[in-house]
């Protein structure tokens, strides 16, 4: 099915552009949301307009958001969490804990939409894009360490660990030293031609 978007929509394609989808997700999601109309002879001949009108809306879309995305671009949300040994965690830390955090910590109101990322289900660090436009898409942090631990922690256990385990499999090797005798070394042979 070919639709004529009439609106941005992430990973597919910017308001004015024709393209080929599945049947149901034009049917059932695209063109009940709003997000595109089918794409017929009279349509196409709107495509300029459409393109036109929606790079002035995401200009101004940038705009305004511009100062929202330069509050959150580059910072780090922290989230204590319960994990195994492994590092694996009892549960995980979701869209909506991220969207939580960035409301309580800086008191900007996010979709769900807007941040895209599979659930994290390990101990590390992660960068997470939020995305206000198709233009504009912020980076933030996401650091998740262990219940108890300073951030990082963990990573410099395991530096530790890994560098202690390299010192043990590379034993000490000693060289064979082998004494010269006086009359052996090369001195007393030197001093016995000269004496000669």
């Amino acid at each position: 099915m070919k639709v004529l978007l009439i609106k941005d929509v992430y990973k597919l394609g910017r308001a004015g552009e024709v393209k080929k989808v599945a049947a149901g997700y034009g049917r059932n999601y695209l063109i009940p949301k709003g997000f595109a109309i089918p794409a017929t002879p009279g349509s196409m001949q709107q495509a300029g307009r459409i393109k036109v009108k929606a790079t002035e809306r995401r200009a101004k879309l940038n705009e305004e958001l511009s100062d929202i995305a330069e509050v959150l671009t580059g910072k780090t949300l922290y989230f204590p969490v319960k994990a195994g040994e492994t590092g694996h965690l009892y549960g995980s830390v979701s869209d909506d804990d991220i969207i939580e955090a960035i409301e309580g910590n800086y008191e900007i109101k996010l979709e769900k939409r807007q941040i895209e990322t599979e659930p994290i289900r390990d101990l590390g660090t992660y960068k997470v894009p939020i995305h206000f436009t198709m233009d504009l898409v912020p980076e933030i942090t996401v650091v998740v360490h262990r219940e108890g631990e300073l951030p990082g922690e963990e990573e410099k256990e395991e530096e530790e660990e890994i560098l202690v385990e390299a010192e043990e499999e590379t034993p000490v090797q000693e060289e064979d030293i082998t004494e010269v005798s006086d009359e052996e070394s090369p001195e007393a042979e030197l001093d016995e031609a000269i004496e000669d």
